[in-house]
């Protein structure tokens, strides 16, 4: 679509400012009401006196301790928090369709808006937890993926360069969310209570709505799809969708090593990390804005060592990017083990910590970007979209097992616990090595396909 230039923001369509900033506060609220989530169901919810308030939750932990046994109120908050991150990384694919079968994208990101407005302002009363996390994860599914696409439909399909800086500025934004989030939502809840903290998130949230209803003439209400061709999958096009399937279930060891910092980390840091900085009492939540802070700071770092590696011996490949990352993945679990055995029973230093989570921000960019990138080049075109949300589903099963492991921390010690999660990053690292070279045979095969601009939509997101 076509604009007159008097329409444009800083040479990109006018509908991405309003865009970019809906995905800003929303990441806001997003991050923020996570990075308090564990804690605030292990400090106060899942406790007597608050527990009993909560809407449905008998039945509800009846349902999942019939799977897994009884739990602690650790073990507990551990599962909720797996299952609510999993099924958020589910929804969006449930989410699109919906958008593009019926309703369009501009009304699925309103209702969908309007969901984790409501769950933002549910999460501040403790009977309404359950519907809070439920609208949380509906509204997700709606927003999530639909104004994604609406980035690209802005432009031309033949301006491509200008699509992919308008994903950057897009992702620019997703960043920005996800660093402040958290600093604010953990100081109030910190300072004036846990409410308060949620209670910003639900305003920012809001204003994430109004963001895009002011905006709403400038964006489109529906993305035009291709016509999805009718032709069967060639055997060739079969084994590359077949390695992609086996690429993504290799990465789901290093979203475990990595994802863990949002759930079983906060408790351990309450425990065992000495947060008090002179009369500075630092707190837990922001140590969430680390890792996407060394996100933002890290892409130039890595562009500059790619470049540097392909004037030389050679940049290396995708399958080599996402072994990195789990190797990085594995490392930085690894400092938390060095930092508790140096303690040897003392609190740790909270420098610590914050090696831990920059560590597991740059092994996110080595690995998660770099897999939809492969994926958006070498997936066949006829199932192009399928495959890219299709790599969701490693994120939403990596989160619902982070949930499951996250039961075992008080059965282990911290040195057991986080010496595990570095076993299973390494993991990640070790399949790849043994199966790279044949994967990568494979895949050339559909590597030929221009990069497409659904893979930068998301190299950020967490």
């Amino acid at each position: 679509m076509t604009r007159d230039p008097n329409t444009t923001f800083f040479g990109h369509p006018r509908g991405l400012f309003y865009l970019a900033f809906t995905e800003a506060w929303e990441r806001f609220s997003y991050y923020g009401m996570t990075a308090l989530l564990v804690l605030y169901m292990v400090n106060q919810l899942l406790l007597p006196g608050h527990i009993e308030q909560v809407a449905g939750f008998a039945a509800f932990r009846a349902a999942i301790e019939s799977v897994t046994g009884p739990l602690s109120t650790q073990a507990l908050a551990s599962q909720v928090f797996g299952l609510y991150s999993g099924f958020v990384y589910f929804t969006p694919m449930l989410g699109g369709l919906v958008a593009d079968r019926w309703i369009g994208q501009r009304n699925a990101v309103v209702i969908g808006a309007l969901a984790m407005s409501g769950g933002h302002l549910a999460m501040a009363f403790d009977q309404s937890f359950l519907l809070a996390l439920l609208l949380l994860v509906a509204g997700s599914g709606f927003l999530k993926g639909n104004i994604s696409a609406q980035v690209g439909a802005l432009y031309p399909a033949t301006d491509e360069s200008r699509r992919t800086r308008g994903f950057a500025i897009f992702s620019t934004a997703i960043n920005f969310g996800a660093v402040a989030g958290p600093l604010a939502c953990g100081l109030l809840a910190q300072v004036y209570g846990w409410h308060y903290g949620f209670g910003v998130a639900a305003i920012f949230m809001l204003g994430g709505l109004a963001t895009y209803l002011a905006g709403y003439r400038h964006l489109p209400a529906r993305v035009p799809r291709r016509t999805r061709d009718a032709a069967r999958l060639t055997g060739a096009e079969w084994r590359v969708v077949l390695a992609l399937v086996a690429v993504m279930a290799i990465t789901v060891f290093q979203s475990i090593a990595y994802y863990q910092l949002a759930n079983v980390l906060p408790v351990w840091m309450q425990d065992h990390v000495a947060l008090q900085l002179g009369s500075v009492q630092v707190p837990i939540p922001w140590y969430q804005s680390i890792d996407p802070l060394s996100s933002i700071l890290g892409v130039p770092l890595l562009f500059w060592i790619w470049t540097r590696q392909a004037a030389g011996r050679g940049e290396p490949g995708d399958l080599a990017k996402i072994g990195i990352g789990a190797w990085l993945a594995a490392a930085s679990n690894m400092i938390l083990v060095a930092a508790i055995i140096a303690a040897d029973g003392r609190p740790v230093h909270p420098v610590w910590p914050v090696l831990y989570c920059a560590g597991q921000g740059i092994a996110f960019l080595y690995y998660w970007p770099t897999l939809l990138a492969l994926v958006s080049r070498a997936a066949p075109a006829r199932v192009n979209a399928t495959m890219m949300g299709f790599a969701f589903m490693s994120l939403f099963v990596a989160n619902n097992l982070i949930g499951w492991i996250g039961t075992f921390y008080e059965k282990m010690s911290p040195v057991e616990f986080w010496s595990m999660h570095a076993a299973i990053g390494a993991t990640g690292g070790v399949l790849v090595l043994l199966f790279g070279r044949a994967l990568n045979r494979v895949l050339a095969s559909g590597a030929n396909q221009p990069l497409r601009p659904s893979a930068m939509t998301i190299e950020v997101e967490r």
